[in-house]
């Protein structure tokens, strides 16, 4: 009742007023404001208290609208009315962070006219933790618009430090890094920015379906967007996106968040996006897995058939019986299909001929381990567009019902020619890939893909994504690889944007074929990944040999779930060091991680989050006294305690160190 008379006060302020309008979060912390300039500008500005608790512009007058070849829809427009809308809700996630998420917001609809005769709507949803809006064309004939610029702006009061990278980084697998905003070139979203009043905020989009993906630069104080723009004959064109009205842009949004605990905790992307259009769910289950893949890395198998081809049937019933005997889900081969010789005609139906699909299948199903499949396109989407009902009835037929794709080709090849991955024309072949594996019961871990915006909430078999620099660096990159410190930003930059496939679990960390490279980690830190890089599709990515080396760290992979209950940040800083701590879903059991980058740290874990009347045993997987990444990389201790609700553990982490605690009910 309070909200409808608060909604209803609201819309008496506003009544009669067709230029400005005022939208407050549901606590009253955060308050976006809309205006129509003099010259017909759309302008929105946002006030948030601060850790004063009072009203501070966090966003100046920032202005909105397109630039398009049927018109200028940047200016010239007038408010012809508005409706205010609120939500005050909860849903239950397939899988996830945590299985109930609360979506509460007051949503403000401006609806405008251009002197042109468009009409041009405007939603804004006010959240506690930050605001998002989009842009909708209501149906006007079947017009078509020819977007060559989007003029939406983020007008921030500060020259803040951002986290990012370059939006022409390949793959988005580039180191991310932190300076003023005033440095920094084009960027792909999403953006961390640390804000000089000591908060934090996150700019992103959602539901990005049939629009070319967001990038943001500096211009004359204001942030930016610069959307990724059609190519033609390789080369880009001035037009960005071919839209046919009615049509929706994909949300923007920015999360406010006073500290790293609420930005990690904030759920507005996955808010944004339409809920699970799938009925029947029960066929996707997040699952850990091995594979046929690091000793491709490590250049001791080959993808291609050979004298060292890993994927061969033998060396597949290896890896599923053992994973049937170490608890692991499911097992990944690449290189199992004919194609990889030449990188140009790939098959997604024929085996090598040391390959039996039809045994392995029955094998597998036997063991109750799932084989995960493995589409290489090469880039050539056209192509897997062209079989995708053939492959995924293929693999179906075969129980298959996860499949990794990938795209390794700077600009893949589209329907509509050469094009960038995150192009209007590549978003609109991902979300074909996920549609059509719907239909086949099959998930997508897609590597090389668009940056994720939350489109798992309505299509949950897309499960895991890459786009991140992730462990194969560092078993043949000469540059670096993935350090330390590049992993300990990834919880609070790359991974707020959706799940990551990065392939943890390494426990050989140098590699003989590639002098000079090697994993920057500790044996304990490679096991705190499991719970600091979330993913529903969690790959161990090692050879089994080398796990059998450690048996007793390897069985906390064996115990740790990848699907959760609940989830919180206990402490961290961005690109120095995290602790997560997760609620296994559907049970009392516990698992705490951490990671570390370069500097030795001491960090204390309280743990209230445990039931107050219950006793629990932990393992704990830490460095020991003398760990470094560098020079003992192996040196790690495994404790067994009892604790309860009221007890602290206080851990030291190495230099590129970390630890895993399992906490199980008594």
């Amino acid at each position: 009742m309070k909200r409808f008379l608060y909604l209803f006060s609201l819309l008496l302020c506003i009544t009669g007023c067709y230029d400005h309008a005022d939208l407050p979060s549901p606590d009253r912390c955060l308050y976006l404001t809309f205006q129509v300039t003099d010259d017909g500008t759309p302008q929105y500005a946002v006030k948030q208290d601060n850790i004063m608790q009072e009203d501070e512009t966090v966003i100046d007058w920032s202005s909105m609208g397109f630039r398009c070849e049927e018109a200028d829809l940047t200016k010239d427009f007038y408010m012809t009315g508005y409706k205010l809308r609120s939500r005050f809700d909860e849903w239950n996630t397939v899988w996830g962070e945590e299985r109930t998420i609360e979506d509460q917001y007051y949503e403000l609809e401006v609806r405008l006219k251009h002197r042109s005769g468009i009409r041009m709507n405007i939603l804004f949803r006010a959240y506690d933790e930050g605001f998002a809006f989009r842009y909708v064309f209501p149906e006007q004939n079947g017009k078509l618009l020819t977007i060559t610029d989007e003029a939406t702006e983020y007008r921030f009061v500060a020259d803040h430090e951002a986290w990012s990278i370059p939006w022409r980084t390949e793959y988005y697998e580039g180191l991310w890094a932190k300076a003023p905003l005033s440095q920094k070139d084009t960027m792909c979203s999403p953006i961390t920015l640390e804000l000089t009043n000591g908060t934090y905020a996150f700019i992103h989009e959602a539901a990005l379906t049939d629009y070319p993906a967001q990038n943001l630069y500096m211009q004359d104080g204001a942030l930016r967007t610069y959307l990724t723009p059609w190519l033609k004959g390789g080369k880009e064109t001035p037009v960005k996106a071919y839209e046919t009205m009615p049509f929706a842009t994909p949300w923007r949004f920015v999360i406010l968040a006073h500290d790293l605990q609420e930005l990690t905790a904030s759920r507005i992307m996955l808010n944004l996006n339409e809920p699970c259009r799938i009925e029947d769910t029960s066929w996707i289950k997040p699952m850990k897995f091995i594979g046929i893949w690091w000793g491709m890395h490590m250049k001791s198998m080959t993808w291609e058939q050979g004298p060292k081809h890993g994927a061969t049937t033998r060396n597949m019933e290896r890896y599923l019986r053992f994973a049937h005997d170490h608890h692991i889900q499911a097992v990944l081969a690449e290189g199992w299909n004919k194609g990889w010789e030449d990188w140009k005609s790939f098959s997604f139906t024929e085996p090598y001929d040391d390959w039996d699909m039809d045994y392995l299948s029955r094998l597998a199903d036997s063991l109750g381990v799932q084989i995960i499949g493995h589409n290489e396109t090469g880039g050539n989407a056209a192509d897997y567009e062209s079989v995708l009902d053939e492959a995924y009835a293929y693999h179906q037929a075969h129980h298959i019902h996860a499949i990794k794709t990938g795209y390794v080709a700077p600009i893949i090849r589209t329907s509509d020619g050469l094009q960038w991955n995150k192009g209007q024309s590549g978003v609109r072949h991902y979300r074909k890939v996920i549609e059509t594996a719907a239909r086949y019961h099959i998930a997508i871990d897609n590597h090389e893909p668009v940056m994720p915006t939350g489109l798992q909430r309505t299509y949950p078999n897309l499960m895991s994504q890459e786009g991140v620099r992730g462990q194969e660096w560092n078993a043949w990159s000469a540059d670096g690889g993935s350090p330390a410190s590049h992993v300990a930003t990834l919880p609070f930059t790359r991974i707020l944007a959706g799940p990551v496939d990065y392939t943890p679990g390494v426990f050989a960390f140098e590699n003989p074929a590639m002098p000079g490279t090697r994993v920057h980690a500790t044996l304990a830190n490679q096991l705190g990944l499991f719970v600091c890089l979330y993913s529903p599709l969690q790959m161990a990515c090692d050879l089994p040999e080398n796990y059998m080396r450690h048996p007793d760290a390897f069985r906390f992979i064996e115990d740790v779930p990848c699907d959760w209950e609940q989830s919180m940040l206990i402490d961290g800083a961005i690109g120095e060091f995290c602790v997560f701590a997760r609620q296994e879903r559907g049970a009392e059991n516990w698992y705490i991680g951490g990671i570390n980058a370069d500097e030795p740290r001491e960090v204390t874990i309280p743990l209230d989050m445990l039931e107050p009347d219950s006793t629990y045993e932990a393992v704990i997987y830490r460095d020991g006294d003398d760990a470094d990444w560098q020079t003992r990389p192996y040196d790690y201790v495994i404790d067994h305690r009892r604790l309860t609700a009221a007890d602290t553990l206080h851990l030291r982490m190495a230099a590129g160190g970390g630890f895993a605690v399992s906490i199980k009910n008594d």
